[in-house]
């Protein structure tokens, strides 16, 4: 599909999960591009968006009639493609029901393929999925017109969040301000701490895999603290091709809106010649074992993916609540790996390891009793 609709209309976008920073900026650039896009539907959580469309769905799942609301809209003949900025698991059901629609699916939500990926993209079919993620994203743009055969490996960057810079931290003794004190980003509270631990960077390699098709082993981390390279691609010749940018999210969105073209002046151009010097660092996986547990979870495959996740978001929902320390949300996620009695990985058993997984965690830090 272009980015032009059925007989030359715009195209009819739905935004899942309007009101957070990915759905505002999404908003945006369909506001800035309507010849191009419309504004076919969105849900808006609490929060209200104020905007006129064909589907405005407020609530969350599980709440009355909202899953079969979202359903309704993206898999409407009239709805085109669908970005999914919904947090956590509660993506992953209007994800399948547009991607099985045969919708194009823009997808920023991570833990949509953490959990489910084979699932998801065999739903995809030769579709694929668009990539949100400012990584993934990147690595799209560097795959272009490029055989997949020819690839050695992917390169994942990483700002590195407030602590890799400081060895010396005691990561037991880091305050809830100091998590959440970003260098680079402005973005939610769960997703600024995954950056703090690096478990962002564990749960995009997973992701990197099935968008890819690229095996585990060859896809790397790098640590580089200017978020200008927004990852790489080395190739069987030995040649690398990075994707250079502002660190501004409405670049990534416009490019998976707009496929195949581009939109003009999605954001200030790069200005080479202002440019610092471009730094690049060895993730230190020992004192940051994020992304090790998630090649872990993923090399063993089943529901434990899910369990990584899930472990995960309760963890740092734990840690928000001051229940357990900074360096005790990864420690919380290596527990539930190795308690984890499943192995399934059927949608069904998908959705039990995540369950399971949650009340674990929630059990461990003293927020649910048995």
């Amino acid at each position: 599909m272009t980015s032009r609709g059925p007989l030359g209309r715009p195209v009819n976008v739905a935004v899942l999960g309007a009101t957070g920073s990915i759905g505002q900026q999404t908003l945006d650039v369909i506001d800035r591009n309507p010849a191009r896009l419309r504004l076919f539907g969105l849900t808006e959580g609490r929060r209200s968006a104020k905007r006129t469309a064909e589907y405005l769905i407020q609530g969350q799942a599980g709440e009355a009639d909202f899953d079969t609301r979202v359903e309704a809209m993206v898999t409407d003949p009239r709805c085109d493609l669908v970005v999914v900025a919904i947090p956590g698991a509660r993506a992953l059901a209007p994800t399948l029901h547009a991607l099985k629609a045969g919708k194009e699916v823009a997808l920023a939500t991570k833990e949509v393929l953490v959990m489910a990926g084979a699932l998801v993209m065999k739903a995809a079919g030769q579709r694929g999925i668009r990539p949100v993620d400012s990584e993934h994203s990147a690595i799209w743009q560097c795959l272009w017109g490029e055989s997949r055969d020819s690839v050695r490996r992917l390169i994942l960057t990483a700002s590195g969040g407030p602590f890799w810079a400081h060895p010396d931290l005691d990561l037991d003794q880091v305050t809830l301000e100091e998590a959440l004190n970003h260098p680079r980003w402005s973005m939610g509270p769960k997703v600024t701490i995954d950056s703090a631990t690096l478990m962002n960077k564990g749960l995009e390699v997973i992701e990197a895999h099935h968008l890819f098709d690229v095996a585990l082993e060859r896809i790397s981390v790098v640590i580089h603290p200017q978020s200008v390279v927004h990852s790489m691609v080395e190739f069987v010749d030995g040649s690398l091709k990075a994707q250079l940018g502002r660190p501004d999210m409405r670049l990534p969105i416009s490019v998976a809106l707009g496929y195949p073209d581009r939109l003009a002046d999605a954001v200030p151009p790069t200005v080479v010649e202002e440019l610092d010097a471009l730094d690049f660092h060895s993730l230190d996986e020992e004192r940051f074992p994020s992304v090790g547990l998630a090649r872990e979870a993923a090399l063993k495959g089943g529901g434990r993916p899910a369990v990584l996740n899930a472990a995960n978001e309760e963890a740092v929902n734990a840690f928000l609540l001051g229940a357990i320390p900074f360096s005790g949300i990864v420690q919380a996620v290596e527990r539930a790996l190795h308690a984890f009695p499943g192995t399934g990985d059927s949608l069904e058993e998908i959705l039990e390891a995540d369950r399971w997984a949650r009340e674990y965690v929630k059990v461990k830090s003293g927020r649910l009793k048995t």
